[in-house]
């Protein structure tokens, strides 16, 4: 079966929730495709969200890193999702506050079957932070392929952008394909074809069909 072609630009907000539980009041079950945003809190997650759906405002941005304290989930169609998850490792909040996010943040990763992939974006200049590290192995471990997404590539010069890109994946060079490596600018559009084909290529696990097939045989047994 030929794969659709997914138009990212078609995205729209659906829910935000404090956990998966709430998550799972709004959403038909654990089921479709989720794929998932994470970084830390200066990541450049929003805008990057925004530059992919090319839509100014779907995803908030703040001058303020850390606004994202909540689970955002934006449609996609009927069965995908993407996912913006609360930043973590730099916002000026309680530290209750902050233990609060990492525990949705976890729970989430942990239980959710439907993730097809998690997209970790790290500011180019300071890549691989303990917490990126962290979740790019926790992903690895469960199965679950890895953009590491190198933001704001625009502030550096051509040859230390390129260094900095090739620096990464010697490093992550042990995780062997699953993990991908990409430069990425929201503002110049730098990396934005390549993320989209990757992304769209996650949007079409074999589990998709197989619920998609199902559901079309009910229907059908319903009539």
């Amino acid at each position: 079966m030929t794969e659709s072609r997914i138009d990212f630009r078609k995205a729209k907000f659906l829910i935000s929730a404090p956990d998966i539980a709430h998550l799972d009041q709004y959403l038909p079950g654990d089921i479709g495709v989720e794929i998932a945003f994470a970084g830390r809190s200066n990541a450049g997650k929003s805008s990057a969200l925004n530059a992919l759906t090319e839509q100014k405002s779907l995803a908030r941005t703040s001058k303020t890193p850390g606004r994202t304290q909540l689970i955002n989930v934006f449609a996609l169609d009927a069965d995908r999702r993407l996912v913006d998850l609360p930043g973590y490792g730099f916002a000026q909040v309680p530290l209750a506050l902050k233990n609060k996010w990492q525990q949705a943040l976890g729970e989430y990763l942990q239980k959710r079957a439907c993730l097809s992939g998690v997209v970790v974006l790290m500011d180019i200049r300071h890549p691989l932070k303990d917490l990126d590290m962290q979740m790019i192995e926790w992903a690895v471990l469960s199965h679950i392929p890895v953009l590491a997404l190198l933001t704001k590539a625009d502030k550096l010069t051509q040859s230390i952008k390129t260094k900095t890109v090739n620096d990464v994946r010697k490093a992550l060079a042990e995780f062997g394909d699953k993990v991908q490596v990409e430069p990425f600018s929201s503002l110049k559009g730098t990396g934005k074809p390549k993320v989209l084909s990757i992304l769209n290529d996650w949007c079409h696990p074999t589990w998709l069909a197989e619920q998609q097939a199902l559901r079309e045989q009910n229907e059908q047994e319903q009539q």
